[in-house]
């Protein structure tokens, strides 16, 4: 077919919206796990730690953790060791309806000071370090038949080749910032690994997935010490524990539910564990006129915070890299839309309340006009929280 980019970019952006599942609805929480590599794709492997073969193990541990949840449902791209496409994997997590979407690594480098854990959201970085990381992770579109005319003439090792690809999931960068926040920070206060942080990258594999995306790096197989850490049993548990800690305490931020967790504890022992949240690490700048949403009068019980506390619940409808003026005719008729830009995206909400109840019927308001894919953040002094944190 000779679509032209623009028109293509469109097509897939109505499919995104197809796609999007509402939050706060009542349904199972469909988390789609993504094990790495398989079959005749290793990964990266330094001498007994083989990729493909402890992002598996971890994966179906965190499925395990995950599927004693009664409101959560777990797909997997792949259960065993075999070779899956990588367009094959964002498809069947479309498929499924999933919530999120988290694919599973290791790092491996011609070098054993490396170590640590990072977590990667979709996004086109500068930063040679991640853009390699990227090139890794890409260049398994090789072991295809026909890649070049399955990818459309992508060059996994061309940066040049993937800025296209950055545009499907800016819907989802929110969300998957905070995810991957969450996941990172349980590695990081839970297991006390080293922290890598939480980066952009652009990796096929998560562009092609309309929900919000993440991609983990678990540590260096590379590394003597770490990579027989991710080896081991006890390292895979722990590992799985935390990324289910994380994705369990996304939900209840998003989603309502339990905010307990199972966790591994350094001595192997499962401990029950009340959710802390973590901190989006993404500070909002407001660049528009604050909206002074209608305060809905509600006979059940309202969940207020303190106007003292800073805190703000607003309604996000839209995010992308190009400014759109306020006009309710560019937000499906709604009025007051606000927006805020920060590292090139423009976010546009609806609404603006200190109370939850309103925001919920805010958001209501936002997904009966047409904004399917709308969902409630925080804010605090004009920096952005997670609302699990703000209703403390």
């Amino acid at each position: 077919m000779n679509y032209s980019s623009s028109k293509l970019f469109a097509l897939l952006a109505i499919l995104m919206l197809s796609f999007s599942v509402s939050a706060q609805n009542g349904k199972k929480f469909k988390v789609v796990l993504d094990p790495g590599h398989g079959g005749k794709d290793t990964g990266t492997n330094h001498k007994k730690n083989v990729e493909k073969d402890i992002v598996l193990a971890v994966a179906l541990e965190v499925g395990k953790i995950l599927e004693k949840q009664s409101d959560i449902e777990v797909f997997y791209t792949r259960k065993t060791d075999v070779f899956v496409p990588v367009k094959e994997r964002s498809v069947l997590a479309n498929n499924n309806n999933g919530n999120v979407f988290v694919s599973i690594h290791c790092n491996g480098v011609n070098t054993e000071s490396a170590s640590g854990t990072e977590t990667y959201v979709m996004g086109l970085s500068k930063n040679k370090s991640n853009l390699d990381v990227a090139k890794t992770e890409n260049s398994v579109i090789m072991m295809e038949d026909d890649y070049k005319t399955k990818y459309a003439g992508f060059d996994p090792k061309s940066p040049e080749s993937i800025i296209g690809l950055t545009l499907i999931q800016e819907d989802y960068i929110h969300q998957s910032i905070d995810l991957a926040s969450r996941v990172q920070d349980g590695f990081t206060n839970d297991l006390r690994r080293k922290n890598r942080g939480v980066k952009q990258g652009p990796f096929w594999v998560l562009h092609g997935a309309f929900m919000p995306s993440i991609l983990i790096e678990l540590g260096f197989v590379s590394n003597t010490e770490e990579g027989s850490y991710l080896s081991s049993s006890r390292g895979q548990k722990e590992l799985a524990s935390s990324i289910a800690q994380g994705i369990i305490n996304y939900k209840a931020a998003y989603y309502g539910g339990s905010k307990n967790v199972v966790v591994v504890s350094a001595n192997d022992k499962a401990v029950a564990k009340d959710s802390s949240s973590s901190k989006s690490n993404v500070t909002v700048t407001r660049t528009s006129t604050k909206d002074t949403a209608k305060e809905t009068n509600s006979s059940s019980t309202k969940t207020t915070v303190s106007s003292n506390k800073g805190i703000v619940f607003k309604v996000q409808i839209a995010a992308g890299s190009s400014i759109l003026a306020l006009k309710p005719q560019n937000f499906k008729g709604l009025r007051g839309v606000t927006s805020i830009r920060t590292n090139g995206t423009s976010r546009y909400y609806y609404g603006e309340t200190s109370d939850y109840e309103t925001a919920k019927e805010n958001l209501r308001v936002a997904k009966s006009s047409g904004h399917t894919s709308a969902f409630i953040v925080a804010f605090k002094d004009g920096v952005s929280i997670s609302v699990e944190e703000a209703l403390k």
